[in-house]
């Protein structure tokens, strides 16, 4: 639901007060309960449980209540939207800590939906100074807090990426209890560890991954056969080691997830297991959940087994030496000469795969990644998008299979599970889409399969590509966990899960400990209720990590164009509002230029996705030339070059 901004606040500061009582009074039985959503400036919306629409909150009727909390808000009036509330009582008071800036005896919140500033009580516990980037912790009046921690000089990059984990409330550092249960594992497999185990410690086992990887969940082994091909994928037997409910597992749910920033990584698990048992290290014996299928030469999965096993990493490779290889390097063909014919009939079966997901109406969206490049001070000095290459084609087409026989197993089966889940794009969002495609003269249907968008992104005309493929991707829905099968949408798959990266994704390792259960014939009903639990907790913490993980990528972003304002660049418009327009760089750097800062009277078309005054209009795709006006923390701004 889109939040109109309201423009009548001082006409609501000037109610009488009778007046106000009258329709707090004759609504008292209409109290809602719900959360608050802060929009960073004084007033906020009220979200209610019950879905019947964002209510107004003005400054005064606030209370004292924040972004997230949940409340009880008493509506007071019906004029215009849904209404305006006031807060009658604090729940639940959902962030405690926050990160601010000191300034003259005030911390200045630099979170959304919080006040704009709040009187700091002194404290001889922590030192800080004027211009500090600190943590500080709410006090019930939310009027004054106490500072728990200083970060450091705002405009420092370390600093800058420390406030936003602190923000997140992203815990770097593992309890002491759950690294001494980490340090008590094992370093090495132990003999009897092995018992009951396939043993694959002489096939010819490796690992793909990027350069600077560290954990290595997954390995790889292809091997032809007379009808076709055989792939094994092993994944890290983390379940073995980190027992349900123990001190390291309910610590892995906590996070449920690694947050990966492009300077660090806050893991899900800790070190000694991440980095060292689970990961599938070159050389060392490792233990596995693996699925060994058979594919015929049409992609088809004829028969597989999902076992426990042992195997022995050959090599760690990596995406650049493997596409170099397959390329045809001289050099590194002599040196992994005996992993040729093997990285040969890998590729060959992952395009098999790839042609078969694709027939089938898989949608690909030309998602760009990006890399920074850092000095030895970790500041930014290059920004590039990441290259594609041949061989991330084939370690993604391997895992989306084992994902994909791993869930028809147990959804066939009916037994508690943790799926991934894209569903349908919404109705209104397929109807916005076409209303935008029409204006293009392109068709679409008004109930889409994946394989008409599959066909709409190939069949359109190449000077409209861009356009189409960004307004067609945010037509989408969000894919999350659940514990009913509800297909992959995108991949156009009936039965879809994560099961290939249980070091970095809690699901993962769920899932790991159903189907180690399921093999030893013990009874799944203990996974009932915990599925759901997982489920809910999983898609929270993926959404927070995924926003902190944007908002440091913007952050460096911003840092690294610090030095260019005024410099000239050739971008792509990437979204349009009633603000202004928004323009993506080549190097992915996106900024905004406002729509004051243009020339005219312009207006906004939402059906369109337009900005236009006269003979000038910006949409989506354009290709247009901008100037760096300004930077503002990890904003950018941007105008556009006149004449151009």
């Amino acid at each position: 639901m889109k939040r109109k901004q309201k423009k009548t606040i001082k006409q609501k500061k000037t109610r009488k007060t009778s007046d106000l009582k009258a329709k707090i009074t004759k609504n008292n039985k209409f109290d809602l309960e719900g959360k608050i959503i802060g929009t960073g400036k004084s007033y906020a919306f009220f979200e209610p449980d019950d879905k019947s629409g964002d209510i107004f909150i003005g400054e005064d009727d606030l209370r004292g209540a924040i972004h997230g909390d949940r409340v009880i808000v008493r509506r007071i009036s019906h004029e215009k939207g849904n209404g305006e509330g006031r807060v009658v009582k604090i729940i639940e008071r959902t962030k405690e800590y926050f990160v601010g800036l000191i300034k003259n005896g005030y911390c200045l919140p630099i979170e959304r939906g919080m006040p704009k500033s709040i009187a700091v009580i002194p404290s001889d516990s922590v030192d800080y100074d004027e211009d500090d980037r600190v943590v500080a912790r709410l006090l019930p009046d939310p009027a004054f807090c106490i500072v728990t921690e200083r970060l450091g000089k705002e405009g420092i990059t370390d600093v800058d990426i420390l406030s936003i984990i602190r923000s997140y409330q992203l815990p770097e550092k593992f309890p002491h209890y759950v690294m001494d249960a980490a340090d008590a594992i094992p370093s090495k497999v132990l003999e009897e560890e092995k018992e009951g185990r396939e043993d694959f410690t002489d096939n010819l086992v490796i690992t793909i991954d990027g350069e600077h990887s560290k954990d290595f969940d997954d390995a790889i082994s292809v091997r032809r056969n007379e009808y076709g091909f055989e792939l094994d994928v092993h994944i890290a037997d983390v379940a073995h080691y980190v027992k349900m409910d123990g001190k390291i597992d309910k610590e892995a749910l906590k996070r449920a997830t690694s947050v990966y920033f492009a300077d660090r990584v806050i893991p899900m698990l800790p070190e000694k297991l991440s980095n060292g048992i689970c990961s599938l290290n070159e050389g060392v014996e490792r233990l596995t959940l693996s699925v060994c299928m058979k594919i015929d030469t049409e992609g088809n999965v004829y028969d597989y087994k999902i076992c426990e096993g042992v195997i022995k990493s050959k090599a760690r490779m990596t995406y650049e030496k493997v596409a170099s290889i397959l390329d045809g390097n001289e050099e590194l063909c002599k040196i992994y000469e005996f992993l040729l014919p093997m990285l040969k009939d890998a590729d060959e079966l992952a395009t098999i795969l790839k042609n078969k997901r694709l027939a089938k109406g898989s949608v690909e969206f030309d998602i760009t990644e990006t890399e920074f490049d850092f000095d030895k001070d970790k500041n930014v000095v290059g920004i590039h998008p990441l290259k594609r290459l041949v061989s991330h084609g084939i370690i993604e087409e391997f895992m989306l299979m084992a994902n994909e026989t791993v869930a028809r197993k147990f959804a066939i089966q009916k037994a508690p599970f943790v799926y991934r889940v894209h569903e349908t794009p919404p109705p209104e969002k397929v109807h916005a889409l076409n209303e935008f495609l029409q204006s293009l003269g392109v068709k679409f249907v008004q109930e889409p399969e994946p394989e008409d968008y599959a066909k709409l992104l190939s069949e359109t005309e190449d000077n409209l590509k861009g356009v189409v493929s960004r307004v067609a991707l945010r037509s989408m829905s969000k894919a999350d966990y659940r514990p009913d099968c509800k297909g992959h949408f995108g991949l156009a798959k009936k039965f879809y899960c994560h099961f290939t990266s249980p070091i970095r994704r809690y699901p993962d390792l769920a899932i790991h400990r159903i189907i180690k259960d399921a093999l030893h014939g013990n009874s799944l009903s203990i996974y009932k209720d915990r599925v759901k639990n997982i489920s809910i907790i999983s898609s929270e913490r993926e959404k927070i990590a995924e926003e902190a993980e944007r908002k440091v990528d913007d952050l460096l972003k911003a840092k690294f164009m610090a030095d260019k304002i005024g410099n000239e660049y050739d971008g792509t418009v990437s979204g349009v509002t009633d603000r202004g327009v928004f323009v993506e760089l080549d190097n992915s750097v996106e900024g905004m230029v406002k729509a004051e800062s243009m020339d005219g009277n312009f207006v906004y078309n939402e059906k369109l996705m337009t900005l236009s005054c006269g003979t000038v209009r910006y949409r989506i795709g354009d290709r247009v030339r901008i100037k760096v006006e300004s930077i503002t923390g990890d904003k950018i701004a941007f105008v556009f070059v006149k004449g151009e």
